[in-house]
């Protein structure tokens, strides 16, 4: 688009958020943030394809009026928490949702590798797992409860470790992808594996129902919630190989602040699958089929409205910015 044609199209809309600040004229805040987001991706556009342009000043000086509305009275700091998970979140995920798509497409691979190299090699399974996790399991198939393992332990006590450890492969994760994502995919790989060896294993041994309805009540939450996370890596390792116009410092800074926001949206949903694998788990076995599938059904739909439905839905609905001053053209 040409610059001409880029100022025209957004002119009124900055006009009218740059009058809507000067008279705090907003009745609903999560308004002003949603219109600040878009008025900070018109100053990245701008950067992007006007580098020379006054409207790049003119851009700067609006987000900077926003940004004081939005973070630095106490009122907006508890709109700013809502607004966070409400709306920020949501346009990120759209914004950067082909990394997310491409972070299930690598997570869905490698799992299947996983599996089919335990259905090629009797002992990968073993080789991945270790011997005493697999003698542990065929004990437990054979007295008849395939995830006896995740009654192990106090309810508490699993709860807290499951959910420091989930939280920990995370942030590792993201932070791994400062190597150009070299390191995320890492993560994703011994992950994945272990996933697709250790379900193909319960296939095998004729009890892959049984572990479903056991380990995916709290996996569901869990794995969704580490591979978003390995797309926020993805995204920082993008940040460094590709900076487009920015310097690599300034993309860097942008992408890991970008990473670190989607990371944080997932701590929630980490806490919950901790919860139920620590609380719920445990009585899967001895709780009515469609309860264990109601579970398993409800947390994968939330996770999934929220990281794949739910942006399409607020970019919809989002009113589009204000727009541009004469005296910038």
């Amino acid at each position: 688009m040409r610059e001409v044609a880029f100022i025209k199209q957004n002119k009124e809309k900055w006009l009218s958020f740059e009058k809507a600040i000067v008279n705090n004229d907003f009745d609903n805040p999560d308004e002003l943030a949603s219109q600040y987001i878009h008025v900070i991706n018109d100053l990245a556009y701008a950067q992007t394809y006007y580098p020379k342009s006054k409207v790049i000043a003119y851009l700067n000086q609006l987000s900077a009026n926003a940004y004081q509305k939005i973070y630095k009275t106490k009122s907006t700091d508890t709109n700013r928490i809502i607004s966070f998970w409400k709306t920020e979140v949501p346009l990120i995920c759209y914004q950067y949702r082909k990394f997310i798509y491409i972070a299930f497409i690598i997570f869905s691979a490698f799992t299947f590798i996983g599996a089919i190299s335990a259905a090629n090699d009797g002992e990968f399974v073993r080789s991945v797992l270790g011997d005493d996790y697999v003698n542990m399991s065929l004990e437990n198939i054979e007295a008849g409860d395939p995830v006896a393992v995740y009654k192990s332990g106090s309810n508490w006590g699993s709860f807290i470790g499951i959910t420091i450890n989930n939280l920990r492969v995370g942030i590792i994760a993201f932070v791994l992808g400062v190597f150009l994502g070299i390191g995320t995919l890492y993560i994703m790989f011994n992950n994945c594996i272990m996933l697709g060896s250790f379900q193909y294993f319960f296939y095998e041994k004729g009890v892959f129902w049984e572990s479903v309805r056991g380990i995916w009540i709290h996996g569901a939450m869990e794995i969704f919630a580490i591979v978003i996370e390995c797309a926020a890596g993805l995204i920082l390792g993008a940040s460094i190989l590709f900076p487009a116009t920015h310097s690599r410092y300034t993309s860097f800074k942008m992408g890991a602040k970008t990473g670190i926001k989607i990371l944080i949206s997932t701590f929630p949903f980490t806490f919950a699958a901790g919860f139920l694998e620590g609380f719920i788990t445990r009585y899967s076995n001895i709780m009515p089929h469609w309860l264990s599938v109601s579970i398993i059904l409800i947390t994968l739909s939330i996770i999934s409205y929220y990281y794949l439905i739910y942006p399409f839905k607020v970019k919809k609905q989002i009113t589009q910015p204000p727009i541009l001053s004469p005296s910038a053209i």
